[in-house]
């Protein structure tokens, strides 16, 4: 019976595209969970932001990256919540099971967008956090989106060439890894006990919950073992812990830490900037000086008597 019930989007919204059909896809119950994490984003952004009206405008940054990250997820799981943003593509692996079988699979490429725009956001929360030169944050940036393209071309192969994407991005997986425990690890404790704390927290929650990504890949776009209705709920409870849970718990560390200690110095409209400020301060009393330098001299000044 709850197969037969319809919220509308799989009606709106059938499993064709371009003359193409899934046939391993969401059932209601699949895009029902996917508007629940979708409303969960939504709540989670307006709170961010909410938050970030309660903080000096120069003291937001976080604030408005992770809002910005639950905004961009809200929008993503609206599309699959809805059946779109996904293309059918045939398996490697044709199962038995009634759940999976069949010939093409949904692969809800949306996904990848998502995390192409919202993992780097996520990084750089940490990143910043642990006061990273900006080269090291950028590169690590570029590892991670060379992690998200090859999973998503691994899952648009049909062939078993599909895994040596899939190793390409595991390997990236793990010099992020590398960076986030070690490199990173090391620069916030560096700055303070409450920053490398901050960073602990959330850091390793990070590394638990990506590191069941390549598990739900696998079992999912990869090996076609999980219907489409788990692999939303596999990746709906990872995308919950990274995004709003992470942020809730990183908002909430840098309650009393100052942008400026971790290298952060942003200026609002109204501060003065340091180095004109600094500049007409020297003009001004080099300028003071030379009056007065003037003035003194010109006291001291006596008429020497000319004779001819």
């Amino acid at each position: 019976m709850l197969d037969q019930r319809d919220n509308g989007a799989l009606r709106a919204n059938p499993s064709t595209v371009n003359g193409a059909t899934a046939d391993i896809t969401i059932t209601v119950r699949g895009s029902d969970w996917y508007w629940a994490v979708c409303a969960v984003m939504t709540v989670s952004t307006f709170a961010f932001l909410g938050l970030a009206m309660t903080k000096p405008r120069n003291q937001r940054i976080f604030h408005y990256i992770t809002g910005g990250i639950t905004m961009v997820a809200a929008i993503a799981y609206f599309s699959m919540a809805s059946n779109l943003g996904f293309t059918p593509i045939a398996v490697e692996f044709a199962r038995s099971d009634s759940r999976v079988a069949g010939m093409n699979r949904s692969i809800f490429y949306v996904r990848y967008i998502d995390w192409f725009v919202t993992t780097p956001l996520l990084l750089m929360d940490l990143l910043l956090t642990a006061g990273m030169p900006w080269p090291s944050i950028l590169w690590v940036i570029l590892v991670d989106w060379v992690m998200i393209v090859t999973g998503l071309v691994g899952a648009l192969v049909t062939s078993s060439y599909k895994w040596g994407y899939f190793a390409f991005g595991c390997a990236a997986m793990m010099y992020i890894f590398y960076q986030l425990a070690w490199e990173a690890r090391i620069h916030a404790n560096h700055l303070g006990n409450d920053i490398g704390r901050v960073f602990l927290m959330c850091g390793t929650l990070t590394l638990v919950v990506w590191l069941c990504y390549p598990i739900a890949w696998g079992v999912a776009e990869g090996g076609n073992i999980i219907a489409p209705d788990s692999e939303a709920v596999f990746y709906g409870i990872l995308d919950l812990l990274a995004k709003p849970v992470f942020g809730a718990m990183l908002i909430f560390g840098h309650r009393n830490i100052e942008p400026a200690r971790l290298g952060l110095h942003i200026r609002d409209y109204d501060e003065p900037i340091a180095g004109a400020a600094a500049s007409h301060a020297e003009k001004k009393a080099a300028h003071h000086n030379g009056t007065s330098n003037g003035h003194t001299n010109g006291k001291n000044c006596q008429r020497i008597p000319i004779h001819g």
